[in-house]
């Protein structure tokens, strides 16, 4: 599944690419997806054009001159600009554009292809309920927050309605990074642990960011992330060595989800 650092490579790479190209028709092959019926959604979105691209939380927000173009890849999937003579094998959605260029969109699992009208992106339910983005967050805003909930440290960091960008794949790394357990209670954390779960969002997203996103997802010419297994410190790790201590990485349960810890530099406490 995308989350932060694959959302905001795609939203750079469409503010690059998309901005100012004027949309000529669109085809949606699976309705479902879709907020509107697939007439009035193509309608809306014929003859606008691109102004620019923001990303909010696992979620890019198109903005045209006419509304808003608001994807979430769900699952995982493809934003391939190419053109009607090289379009892939599979996708859900496609975005002609006047200059002969497409956006060709797939979807694995669960992705949406919804539309908001210029002065109705608030309205939009999806969106509008989402926390401020992981790395916009300063660190006294971060800590304010955080100060606030309660409960335990892994769901309080995956719920988007407080943080929005977080999933179960970066999660893991954030937590050995800052050395707490993803079963914490959020009111037993000290000030240093707090400033240190908010440096180990920062490393755990930029350093993913910083090599276009992870390796099973690609971007818009079709070359995949450079965030590879080797750069994963402990998540998906298990029976492997800590990177810190040796001790071989343990796998637990933690609500409905699993993490991935080192139970020595992470103890429950």
């Amino acid at each position: 599944m995308p989350e932060y650092p694959e959302i905001a490579c795609r939203t750079a790479e469409m503010n690059r690419l998309l901005v100012g190209k004027v949309i000529q028709a669109v085809e949606a092959t699976q309705p479902k997806c879709l907020n509107l019926p697939p007439d009035r959604f193509t309608s809306s979105l014929s003859g606008s054009r691109f102004e620019k691209f923001f990303q909010r939380g696992k979620w890019i927000e198109g903005q045209t001159n006419r509304g808003w173009l608001l994807l979430n890849m769900g699952m995982g999937g493809e934003l391939l600009l190419t053109d009607r003579r090289h379009l892939p094998e599979k996708y859900r959605l496609i975005v002609d554009f006047t200059d002969g260029s497409c956006l060709a969109i797939n979807f694995w699992w669960f992705g949406y292809a919804h539309f908001a009208g210029l002065d109705a992106l608030d309205q939009h339910v999806l969106t509008a309920k989402l926390g401020q983005n992981a790395l916009e967050l300063t660190e006294p805003e971060f800590t304010a927050l955080i100060l606030s909930q309660k409960g335990r440290l892994k769901a309080f960091m995956l719920d988007q309605t407080r943080i929005a960008g977080i999933g179960n794949a970066y999660i893991h790394d954030i937590l050995f990074l800052a050395k707490l357990h993803p079963q914490r209670m959020i009111s037993s954390l000290t000030e240093e642990e707090i400033r240190n779960l908010f440096a180990g969002m920062q490393k755990g997203l930029r350093t993913s960011m910083d090599k276009g996103g992870a390796f099973y997802e690609s971007g818009l010419d079709g070359k995949k992330g450079g965030f590879l297994m080797e750069d994963i410190l402990v998540g998906y790790r298990e029976g492997q060595p800590c990177p810190i201590c040796q001790t071989p990485i343990t796998k637990i349960k933690t609500g409905g989800t699993s993490s991935f810890i080192c139970p020595s530099c992470q103890p429950v406490i």
